[in-house]
């Protein structure tokens, strides 16, 4: 049996990049992420009419408690005042959900459709996106020098050791936009396979006589479909989610190894806030 994971695609000129086109689009993964952006959007929206001042609804209960979730992990592995995680983290969240669960419904009878985070150039963007976020907080906390610093760690070697350490930690820091959406991609792409292999399959069970293998592929079809598109696409979502804060909590490595006068100086400006406010 041949399974065919090539997308269809639209070319829109030359660009090349080495052996890289970049105007060459997979067109049915951009119709697929379209889709799974515009019901993000609309869940996005009826979740938000949902909040109430008063009693809260159900659907507030469940977000309250997500929201609370999530801001707990930024706190404890991040920081009291890297709340603006939040947002991101839960769009990330909603919107991957959304896209697995979008594969619950029957996309094999529509030729452009598939499971958007089954296409790697989806999940790749998003695990760019993420990282290019990280490196600007690492920046922003620690300094172009803290920053850079952080590419010596272990911190507790002597300094010519750490020197050594260097372009492993290059590497790694340029690992983690492929390690993040390889593990996303590669289980929602795995769980795509299984579906069309179970939908594709005949079955003869001799102890029932023959069966038709349409009634149980749908049957198989079915019960894999409520075990990987709706526990393990949320699980996935969950962990790219969980991920992303851990990588901000990493940007923050060395600060506790930074000079003392940074400390002094951020509590001079936050003191001299303050005096400049009272005068007001």
């Amino acid at each position: 049996m041949n399974i065919n994971v090539n997308h269809p695609t639209a070319s829109l000129g030359s660009c090349p990049i080495g052996p890289i086109n970049l105007c060459v689009f997979n067109y049915d993964s951009l119709i697929s992420t379209a889709l799974a952006a515009i019901v993000t959007l609309a869940v996005a929206f009826w979740i938000r009419g949902q909040l109430e001042s008063g009693t809260p609804t159900k659907v507030q209960a469940i977000f309250e408690w997500g929201y609370d979730l999530l801001r707990g992990l930024i706190k404890q592995n991040v920081s009291d005042d890297a709340l603006f995680i939040i947002p991101l983290g839960l769009t990330l969240f909603l919107y991957i959900l959304v896209a697995n669960w979008l594969e619950i419904l029957p996309l094999g009878f529509f030729p452009v459709l598939h499971g958007a985070n089954a296409d790697w150039n989806a999940t790749l963007a998003m695990g760019l996106v993420v990282i290019a976020v990280v490196q600007w907080y690492s920046i922003r906390v620690l300094g172009m020098r803290g920053y850079l610093r952080r590419f010596t760690k272990p911190f507790e070697l002597p300094l010519i050791a750490r020197i050594l350490f260097i372009p492993l930690n290059i590497l790694e820091e340029l690992v983690k936009p492929v390690t993040l959406s390889l593990r996303l991609f590669g289980n929602i792409f795995a769980g795509g396979v299984m579906i069309f292999l179970i939908a594709s399959a005949g079955f003869h069970l001799e102890f029932l006589g023959p069966v038709p293998h349409s009634v149980i592929s749908t049957i198989l079809l079915a019960a894999w479909k409520a075990f990987d598109v709706i526990f393990i696409g949320f699980i996935q979502a969950f962990i790219f989610m969980l991920l992303t804060v851990i990588y901000f909590g990493m940007a923050r490595e060395g600060l506790e190894h930074e000079p003392h006068e940074t400390t002094q100086e951020t509590a001079g400006r936050m003191l001299t806030s303050i005096q400049e406010g009272s005068h007001d």
